[in-house]
């Protein structure tokens, strides 16, 4: 079996994603930025009273889901059923290394208790191991999740965890992810060495342009950080300082 083969990202051209203009529609209102903003809790002791607040804040700011570990998912689509606000949750979360078959029925059972967005994380060290074979397992892992998730009607975030890769094994995820269905390419879980940079959100969508959409997270924690992630190609940001992030646009438009 022949690798896939690993291309310059694209600047332009009829695949390309007008950054500019998404973020300057996105900036342009608080609750437009709101819109593209995942509002996270994945810490391992978050408290059922932490989730049912986050919920309450997802519901009142409208961000565009409420992301949450597994354990929590039937709570969360509880606390916003009727709401219009979807509920987000973490499959193999967060080293990426369990069973595919695991993977599948985590999605399967998330699913079943609510869950819309989808945000799995990739086998790093497959993906590492830089064997034909290997690259194969990865898309098969991630197809896997896509195929049952888009029979639900739910959405896949690819998280590559681009902190752990080389430059080129960042090309390598994010064309595996998008072969294989992925709805979006996310940086980071937030929980290894490092989150979304700027560099990799312009590689990310130079290599996705309007195929599918940019997730950072990781790290952003002011409107500045939010800005120049938006700026740089991404159309959803995961954060846990939603409300500051929010709340700093409105302040400011004031």
């Amino acid at each position: 079996m022949s690798t896939l083969s690993i291309v310059e990202p694209l600047p332009t051209g009829p695949e390309h994603f007008d950054a500019a203009a998404f973020a300057a529609h996105t900036l342009s209102s608080p609750q437009n930025l709101a819109a593209v903003l995942d509002h996270t809790l994945l810490k391992p002791d978050a408290t059922r009273s932490q989730v049912l607040q986050l919920c309450h804040e997802a519901a009142e700011y409208r961000f565009a889901c409420a992301m949450v570990n597994p354990t929590w998912v039937s709570l969360a689509s509880a606390a916003l059923s009727g709401t219009g606000i979807p509920v987000g949750v973490v499959v193999g979360f967060p080293l990426g290394a369990t069973l595919s078959s695991s993977k599948r029925d985590e999605t399967t059972r998330v699913i079943k208790h609510g869950a819309h967005d989808v945000d799995m994380v990739l086998n790093i060290g497959l993906l590492k191991s830089g064997q034909a074979a290997d690259y194969e397992a990865v898309r098969q892992d991630i197809r896997g999740v896509v195929e049952l998730a888009h029979a639900a009607g739910a959405v896949v975030k690819v998280i590559l965890e681009t902190c752990l890769l080389s430059f080129e094994e960042k090309l390598r995820a994010a064309e595996l992810a998008l072969s294989a269905g992925a709805d979006f390419l996310k940086t980071s879980t937030g929980f290894s060495t490092g989150g979304a940079t700027v560099d990799d959100i312009a590689l990310l969508r130079g290599q996705a342009g309007r195929r599918a959409g940019v997730k950072a997270s990781g790290g952003i924690r002011s409107l500045a950080d939010a800005t120049a992630m938006l700026k740089a190609g991404a159309s959803r940001i995961g954060a846990s300082a939603s409300v500051r992030i929010v709340a700093e646009l409105a302040g400011g438009a004031a």
